[in-house]
């Protein structure tokens, strides 16, 4: 589990056949073999590591459902650590499994801030609600508006500053993860509405003696 505060940018340093290698520093600091690293939002576990990088083993599948397809030697990347008992828990709950990729549709300036819209498949803006928490290539933020096609979180610009949306433009692919506990809340709701749907009725116990 992740909170969505980047730690730092890494850059990649080779990507391609099933394998993926990072530059970085600070979350290499206390890495050990084994270890969960989110890279632009996406867990992945460390199979080696040396005192300025690390590997993470990348399945086929994970390239189909995410934009890791989109990087090549230098991209930056956000990493953050898994989450330990002793963590300030600073953005949301974040799985570091990708629901989907959307499209960055425009940067607007807004005072000191600049609101980024997203455009994104319906199946990923049902989970999306304003003011709840989305992350973004692992960035936790808080979403401003939805519509029918797309949705507008708002960045400060220190966001910007330290993590890869420096380096995004309109027509650039994002990891999107929607809140986990939306996706709980309506398996639960929709387990209690099959539930009620059974053939347990009245009629059916007076037929059979109750």
């Amino acid at each position: 589990m992740f909170t969505g505060i980047i730690e730092e940018l890494g850059v990649v340093d080779s990507i391609g056949a099933g394998r993926l290698s990072i530059r970085a520093s600070k979350v290499l600091e206390d890495v050990s073999l084994g270890d969960s690293i989110a890279v632009n939002g996406i867990c992945l576990t460390v199979t080696s590591f040396d005192k300025g990088h690390f590997t993470a083993d990348v399945m086929p599948e994970t390239i189909r459902r995410t934009a890791l397809r989109e990087l090549k030697k230098g991209s930056s990347v956000n990493l953050e650590r898994a989450l330990t008992l002793s963590s300030r828990l600073g953005g949301h709950i974040v799985s570091g499994h990708i629901d989907g990729v959307g499209e960055i549709e425009s940067f607007t300036e807004e005072g000191n801030a600049v609101l980024l819209k997203i455009k994104a498949e319906e199946k990923l803006l049902h989970y999306i609600v304003e003011k709840g928490s989305v992350a973004l290539d692992g960035i936790s933020l808080t979403v401003a508006r939805v519509t029918d096609t797309d949705f507008t979180v708002s960045l400060i610009p220190h966001t910007r500053q330290v993590t890869n949306l420096h380096a995004k433009m309109a027509g650039s692919p994002i990891n999107i993860e929607t809140d986990v506990l939306g996706k709980y809340v309506e398996k639960l709701l929709g387990s209690g509405a099959q539930e009620k749907k059974s053939g347990l009725t009245r009629e059916f116990l007076l037929q059979n003696g109750f």
